[in-house]
């Protein structure tokens, strides 16, 4: 297999381990195994009678909760098969003279990382700065193999005219707004802050005297025998959740003018392609974010919200290779 079509499946599969680490926290799975990287010692849900009863043994005070624990260990059997098509990648790339070295060797220290994050996960009772950097970190994967592909295509991405080059640094302070999103997403969802306010447009209530900032982002908070369903107080959660919209606000308004002056001023179809999937993945991700809040965090449209902004990620960091790049 060629190494751009180990890369495309390589992402889709990246991006399917996204979504299946989101529905598992979102289905407070998270903890369905207390060990890692087994479950109550196994390889597999214990279900037999002389299973559970080496559980009781081995685990006292665990009960098996059959749903949560096979919902995670699936995510870390596909995440262990993405380790290894990562690990495919990178001898490849180190076979290939004409192939990168530094990205491809970036991406494997990732996933070795990646692995750690989930171990800690779990071994940290969900504590939730690890349970944020491992969002990251998948999204960050994502993010490094794409590039990676782009990097090894045969055919060449239309960078635009002079004019959108100039629109470069507007591109990359736009990626930049919308990590910083992502991670704020990362720790409403791991403090358990997404239903804080349930509210429109901002938060029920006096919100605004009864910020707290500096504990709601406080990363290294009192330890806890776990993490589960959050630690933090109410007003902490609805600080954390009001900052998540107000930012979000900001991401919509700054994607919005890159992909106003983008098209515009761009004299590549590919760009304005671009442009305009940027303008209907913004206004996608901000109607799952009210219809989370609406609803109160119906599952499929909480996962959904994860993948929107993974495609919304993605898509910036194409138009970032593609205005950065050099002609």
């Amino acid at each position: 297999m060629q190494l751009p079509s180990l890369l495309k499946i390589t992402i889709i599969f990246t991006f399917c381990v996204i979504l299946m680490g989101a529905y598992t926290r979102l289905s407070d799975a998270g903890l369905g195994c207390p060990d890692w990287p087994g479950c109550y010692g196994m390889m597999k849900v214990p279900s037999q009678d002389h299973e559970l009863t080496q559980v009781q043994n081995n685990f006292p005070g665990h009960e098996v909760e059959p749903k949560k624990a096979w919902l995670e260990m699936i995510h870390r059997y596909i995440a262990g098969a993405l380790g290894l098509l990562v690990l495919l990648i990178f001898i490849l790339c180190l076979r290939n003279n004409e192939a990168p070295k530094k990205l491809p060797t970036i991406i494997a220290l990732l996933i070795v990382f990646q692995a750690a994050l989930g171990m800690w996960t779990v071994t940290m009772k969900l504590m939730p700065i690890v349970v944020m950097s491992h969002l990251i970190g998948g999204f960050s994967l994502v993010s490094l193999l794409l590039l990676l592909y782009l990097r090894t295509k045969p055919l060449r991405i239309p960078g635009g005219d002079a004019i959108a080059r100039k629109l470069a640094p507007l591109a990359l302070t736009c990626l930049g707004v919308l990590i910083l999103q992502i991670m704020i997403g990362g720790w409403t969802s791991s403090n358990y802050a997404a239903l804080a306010c349930t509210a429109l447009p901002i938060c029920e209530g006096d919100w605004y005297n009864n910020l707290k900032l500096t504990q709601a982002f406080n990363p290294f908070q009192e330890v806890h025998d776990t993490y589960e369903f959050g630690v933090l107080d109410y007003a902490s959660r609805m600080t954390i959740h009001v900052v998540h919209r107000f930012w979000a606000i900001v991401t919509a308004g700054m994607l919005f003018w890159l992909a106003f002056k983008l098209y515009k001023q761009s004299q590549s179809s590919v760009l304005k392609r671009s442009a305009v999937l940027l303008v209907l993945l913004v206004c996608l991700q901000v109607g799952l974010g009210i219809s989370n809040v609406v609803l109160h965090l119906p599952l499929g449209i909480a996962v959904s919200h994860n993948a929107g902004a993974a495609f919304l990620l993605l898509n910036l960091v194409f138009i970032n290779y593609a205005l950065w790049r050099k002609a």
